[in-house]
């Protein structure tokens, strides 16, 4: 059966997107802020930098990036949700260099500027494969030569063979477009828009992954 974007579950609203990071915080019993750290840690963010958050949700990641960047760089961030884009402007209130845009990341876009990196976290796997390929190739536009795409979602295994916890969250909570991710090949997906020298790091016991791909042309 081909899956349609209707079943997603990417775009949270009403309460659970107004406490969308206590609940995260909860489901992951205290782990996801140690995580989300790590993770931002890996991406590799040198002072100065200009970073295109896409999905950017609450902010929390914006704040963590900007420790790297520093008051020389720029954090661009797009978000569509009324809770989160309330949420994201109250805890970035003061910081100047970190900018949230009303942006669909689902449709093709311009912002008339480069970046050195462009970040998305646990949104792609939301979207049917033909969005898919429309965000990544807006991620690709929007870099420097050389600039990085990083994915933060989870990584590509059997579903079948998981863990049963994982087993039953895949498919009993999450959307069907989140085991349509999994199956398919992250990195031939971002080899075909012009990606590769792939840079990798594991989370939540191989489950999650944070994918960086470099653009070529």
């Amino acid at each position: 059966m081909e899956l349609t974007q209707d079943v997603s579950k990417v775009e949270v609203k009403g309460l659970e997107a107004r406490y969308y990071d206590r609940l995260m915080d909860i489901i992951t019993l205290g782990y996801y802020p140690k995580f989300i750290k790590k993770a931002i840690d890996d991406l590799g963010l040198k002072e100065g930098q200009k970073v295109l958050d896409f999905g950017a949700g609450t902010g929390r990641n914006a704040l963590l990036m900007r420790k790297y960047i520093k008051e020389s760089g720029k954090i661009v961030a797009l978000e569509i949700g009324k809770e989160m884009k309330e949420q994201f402007l109250q805890k970035t209130k003061g910081y100047e260099n970190i900018l949230l845009k009303e942006q669909r990341i689902d449709e093709p876009f311009e912002l008339g500027e480069k970046f050195d990196l462009v970040f998305i976290s646990f949104v792609l796997h939301g979207f049917i494969q033909q969005k898919r390929d429309v965000i990544i190739e807006n991620a690709k536009k929007h870099l420097k030569p050389g600039g990085v795409f990083a994915i933060l979602d989870y990584a590509n295994f059997d579903v079948e063979s998981a863990n049963p916890i994982v087993k039953f969250a895949i498919r009993k909570i999450e959307c069907p477009l989140a085991e349509d991710f999994i199956k398919r090949d992250t990195k031939q997906m971002l080899e075909k828009h012009g990606f590769g020298d792939f840079e990798k790091s594991l989370y939540f016991k191989k489950y999650v992954r944070l994918l960086k791909g470099k653009k070529e042309k």
